[in-house]
This record gives C-alpha cells, structure tokens and sequence, in this order.
C-alpha cells in the first residue's frame, strides 16, 4: 500500500511539474501574462524529484556512499579547521557558503532578457549540472582528507593540470568576490540604516560562537532562537540610529565600505571557523531559507503576475545591463544559481574538513538546488517591477533614454517614497530586487505600511548572501595560496601557522579589493561569470577523472555532458569579453585603460588555462580508459578509513 501511494505521489509531483513548466513557457495560453505562482510550482517540484531520484542515484551507485567510512572530520580533528559538525549545522554552513550573490543578482541581470530564459538555465542546469559538480567534488575531498581542487587536480591528473588549476582558481577567487562584494557596496553606501543592521550580524555571530562552543555546547536550538531574535531588533533599531545623531557613524562613502569588507574577510579567513565563520553562516542560513520559503508563501498568497516579458528586444544584444546577446550572456549572467565553479572550492575547501558521517555528503546536491530556488524567487521578484521601473534601477540612463528605447519609466519615484531611500540608479540587481521581495512582503496580510522595514530587511538578507560567501571563499583562497606558496616555503602548507594564514589573507583580501575599488557592474559581473563557469568545467573535468579512478567509467555521462556544453559556453564568452575589454582599454582615458587591460588579461589567462588543463586531461582519460594504462588514486583506502561494505542504501 505504501509503495503504490509514494508512487501516486511521485506521479502527480511528475505530471504538476509538466503543466507548470508548459504555462510558463507559453506552451499553454502563450498570448497571457504569467503568474508566478507557475514559477514556484514548476521549479520547486523538480527540485523534490531531482533530489529524490537523481541526487539519489548518485549517492548510491556513482560515489557509493558509506557511513562504515570515517571522515577526515574525525580523523584529523583539531578543532579549528577540522571539526565534525551536526548535519544541519552544515547544511547551512555549506548553503550559506555557496549561495552568496550569484543566485539573487545573477537572474535579476539576467531579466534583462525576459525571465523565460534565465528560469529555464536556472532550473536544468541546477539539476543537470551544477548539483552533480558540487556533489562529486565535495565527495573527492572528503575522500582525500579534505584536499583542495587544486590539489586533486595535482594529485589525480597531473602536475601540469595541478598548476594551472590552483592557478585558475585563484583568479576566479578573486574576481568572484569582487563582483559578489560590488552588489552590497552599490546598496549600501550613504545607507545608514542598512550599514548599522549589517555591521551588528558580527557581533552577533561571536555570540553565537562562543554561546555554542564554550558555554552551552550542542544547545543549537537555544542559539538559533537568541540569533533570530537580535537579528531581527538589528533591523527594527536600525531606523532609529539612521534618524538619530549616530547616523553619520554608518553614512558612508563607497570606498570606505570596499574596505571594510575586506577586512571582515580578512578576519573570517584568519579566525577559527566556530568562531566567526560557522556560527554567522548558520544564522545567515537559517534567515535565508526562512526568507524563501516566506517569499514564496508571498508569491503563493499574493499569485503576482509577472511583468516583464518573456523574452525582451535585447536577445540580439545592446542592452544597457548586459552588453552581449543572450547566448553566451545570460548563461554567464545567471552564473551561480545554475551552476557555479566557486562552489567547487567550498565543496573542496571547508565542507568536506566538517563532514560527520559520509551519508551527509548529500548537502552538496541539495544545497544547489536550495540555491537555484533562491534564484528562481529572486528572478520572480525582480520580474514583477514594470520594465521601465526595473531598467530605471539597473542603469544609470535617464527617464528619456530608456523612453527611448520602449521602455519608459512609470513609478520610480512613488518606489522611492515608500522605501525611504532613492533607488533610480542603482546598479548590481540588489536595489531591484530589494523593492521587488519588499513589495511582495508588504502585500501579505497586516504588513501594509512596511514597505520601509522591508526593504532594509532585504537588502540584509542578500548582504548576508554575500558575505557568508565572502568569507568562506577568502579562506578557501588562503588555503590555495598557502598550498601554492608552500612548493617554495614548505611552513605555509600547514593551514595553522598564523604567520601564514595572515600573510596569505592579506594577499587575497588585498586583490579582490583593489578589483572592487575599481571595478564597475558592466565590467566586473560578466567577467566574475565567465571566469566561474570556466571553473566549473575544470570542477566537472577534474570530477570526471575522479570517476574514472573509482572504477565508475560506465557513469562518466553525468560529468562529462555538462563539462561540454558549459566549456562551449564559457569559452565563447571569455572571448567575446576578451575582445570587448581590449576595445574599452583602447577608447579609455589613460587613467582608467590600465583596468580594462588587466580585465582583460585575467580573463585571457583563465581561459588559456582552461584549455590546457582540458587537452591535458583528455590525454589522460584516452590513456586510462581506451588504453587501459595503470593509474594510482590519492583516495584515502577503506582499510584506513573505515570498513567498506557493499554497495546500497546510505540515507
């Protein structure tokens, strides 16, 4: 009986999911506007089939995943970088590592388009491509005591593919936290009120720390409530210090908050992880998953229709967000929420040293699909501003000049009023999307009047995206250039020598930021997805050789499909940016050429590295598989970690 139920439920998850996707693809009542409701029905039940059968198949038969395994979190405790966690706790440690601006302000660009086309990446590529690269690799790691990507690139295909992996990596660190930091900046200079909410989410996760570390270990229900309750006084209080003469403490300039971004990530990256790091991941988690699922219980109650058009009059290219035509653009736009090779460094940087049992591994494939959701309601939420309101936002063109180009401004100025804060000409996507989410909360039952309040309160929720991001990907970025620096000074390999951990920070924090300070939305976001989804396809082709050395030949379809169609993508864009930052350098001031030459420059290296580092393990794979070469695995042997039993259920 049960089984005939779960099958009837699966069914009809199955045949919603069909309507939903063909109502907003036009394919029923293509001549009507769309409700986004149909969004969220359509995407979430793909999401709970894909992590059901997909997410699944891969843990029981491609990896084999197997809690007689001891993980490196046990192994090699040490309590600062190594440390078994509850599988919650890393479940939002991981998502809220991950899902830092990608997901929200990726499809907010990217519906300049119209919202069919980013729904649709959002949506396949998440499933297809991005949940079965973070999984892979975040299995690889834990399998190798918790090794970077660069190191198991080093150890399983080669040296010259090593090199040009930590290589790569460091460049898309570096501009990936430029471009996730710029959204932040852009919202919150001259914003007292947002600044002062922000600012008290650090000493908040201190609290949490050490409440949950020191004085009540494993109260982690206790913490969560005390988190919850201060971060949401922080954004009642800050109306009051934004009206009051402490204003001016947290009114400030754009170059002062690029900065002291900076040094909040310095600090993440050099402080231990239950510190800092973990506790305001968790926290950020818990609020971020609790605003989706209240966004989408808004897009459910309020059935909004959707405004923009399916697909705009800039696929062709000329758009005043995005300069390109819609392929290759709006994959690299979208970036994160389908598919991130950044989330490959988490997934081989901090996750895998915290994982308690093997079986919990399957954070990785859920998480992205948690993120990509992010991205869907993100994309509704910015669809719902009329074209020209939304264009408004984005650019800094004048009311005439978007009238001009079909798509005239209508309530700008009454958004402004209702939110307290002037809005036209606010580039990055999080200005857009704060009024789009602040809409929809105000619209619920008793919230009318809030508009204000909710505005601030989202734009908190994606800075907090984007600094959970920030952190955990400086300290990733440490732990490579600590890895790399150690061929030449063997004492920076040990991830604990302070004199290492500091100088490394500084070197990361250091370049991001100078990218940052100097870096624009148009430059800097096509270039930071560009750059990500190239490590993406490095992440699944370093994957697929993994695969190869566990004897898993027969199942290389689910790394090496996406790895091509990604690479195809990626390279195309890389060259168009090539090409478009050359010109801009050629027609720039003197001043301001040298940017565009060094943008340039980091994307041509990282392509060309992607390249190698493809031919290089093309030439490997023919020799393992057609030639039938011998090859050893850096793989930690189940004598060692665990006893290895049969393949089967593993959660």
């Amino acid at each position: 009986m049960m089984a005939w139920t779960s099958s009837i439920v699966w069914a009809g998850l199955a045949v919603l999911s069909a309507v939903g996707f063909g109502v907003v693809t036009g394919i029923v009542h293509p001549d009507e506007k769309v409700n986004g409701l149909w969004l969220v029905v359509a995407a979430a039940c793909i999401y709970v089939l894909a992590y059901r059968f997909y997410g699944g198949f891969l843990a029981r038969r491609v990896v084999e995943l197997d809690n007689r395994r001891i993980t490196p979190a046990h192994r090699l405790n040490d309590g600062a970088n190594f440390h078994p966690t509850n599988r919650w706790v890393l479940f939002g440690h991981h998502f809220a590592a991950i899902a830092g601006a990608g997901p929200l302000l990726g499809p907010v660009l990217a519906a300049q388009f119209g919202f069919l086309p980013g729904f649709l990446w959002l949506v396949v590529g998440a499933v297809l491509a991005g949940a079965v690269q973070d999984f892979i690799i975040l299995v690889a790691s834990m399998r190798r005591n918790g090794r970077s990507l660069a190191q198991i690139a080093r150890d399983e295909i080669g040296a010259v593919t090593g090199l040009a992996t930590a290589i790569a990596v460091l460049f898309v660190v570096v501009v990936a936290l430029a471009g996730l930091a710029m959204a932040v900046v852009n919202a919150l200079f001259h914003n007292p009120w947002g600044t002062f909410t922000l600012a008290m989410t650090i000493p908040i996760a201190f609290f949490m720390g050490f409440y949950l570390e020191r004085w009540r270990p494993g109260r982690v229900g206790e913490v969560t409530v005390i988190g919850v309750v201060l971060l949401v006084a922080a954004v009642i209080a800050g109306r009051a210090v934004a009206q009051s003469s402490l204003a001016g403490w947290f009114d400030l300039e754009r170059s002062t908050l690029v900065w002291l971004m900076a040094a909040y990530g310095f600090f993440a990256s050099v402080l231990p992880v239950w510190m800092l790091l973990v506790p305001r991941d968790y926290l950020s988690s818990f609020m971020k998953v609790s605003v989706i699922a209240l966004l989408g219980v808004g897009v459910i109650v309020m059935a909004p229709t959707i405004e923009m058009p399916r697909v705009t009059g800039f696929i062709a290219g000329g758009g005043p967000i995005i300069p390109g035509p819609i392929f290759p653009f709006v994959f690299i736009t979208i970036a994160c929420g389908a598919i991130s090779g950044f989330h490959s460094l988490v997934s081989s940087g901090t996750t895998p040293k915290m994982i308690d049992r093997e079986s919990h591994a399957l954070v990785g494939y859920g998480a992205m699909l948690m993120e990509s959701f992010v991205g869907v309601i993100a994309l509704i939420a910015a669809s719902l501003l009329l074209p020209g309101d939304y264009f408004a936002i984005n650019t800094t063109l004048s009311a005439d000049a978007l009238g001009a180009l079909g798509y005239p401004v209508a309530h700008i100025q009454e958004l402004s009023r209702l939110v307290e804060q002037q809005v036209m000409g606010r580039p990055g996507g999080a200005v857009s999307l704060a009024v789009g989410m602040a809409s929809i909360f105000s619209a619920l039952p008793g919230m009318t009047g809030l508009m204000a309040y909710w505005y601030q309160f989202a734009l908190l929720f994606e800075a907090l995206f984007i600094l959970t991001t920030i952190d955990a990907g400086t300290r990733v970025a440490r732990y490579l250039v600590q890895e790399l620096g150690g061929a030449v000074y063997a004492p920076l390999r040990t991830v604990n020598w302070m004199p290492g951990n500091i100088g490394a920070s500084l070197l990361v924090v250091g370049s991001w930021g100078y990218l940052l300070a100097t870096g624009t939305v148009s430059t800097l976001w096509p270039m930071f997805g560009a750059a990500n989804q190239l490590l993406g396809m490095l992440a699944l082709c370093v994957g697929t050789t993994v695969l190869i050395k566990m004897g898993k030949a027969r199942y290389l379809g689910v790394t090496t499909v996406p790895m091509v169609f990604v690479g195809v993508i990626t390279l195309s864009a890389s060259y168009e940016l090539f090409v478009l930052f050359l010109a801009k350098a050629g027609s720039a001031p003197a001043g301001k050429a040298f940017v565009f030459y060094l943008d340039a420059a980091l994307i041509g290296v990282v392509a060309t590295l992607a390249v190698v580092i493809l031919a290089d393990s093309l030439a490997k794979w023919y020799g393992f598989v057609v030639q039938k070469k011998p090859y050893t695995t850096s793989e930690v042997p189940a004598a060692e970690g665990g006893v290895k039993i049969p393949a089967g259920p593993c959660c």
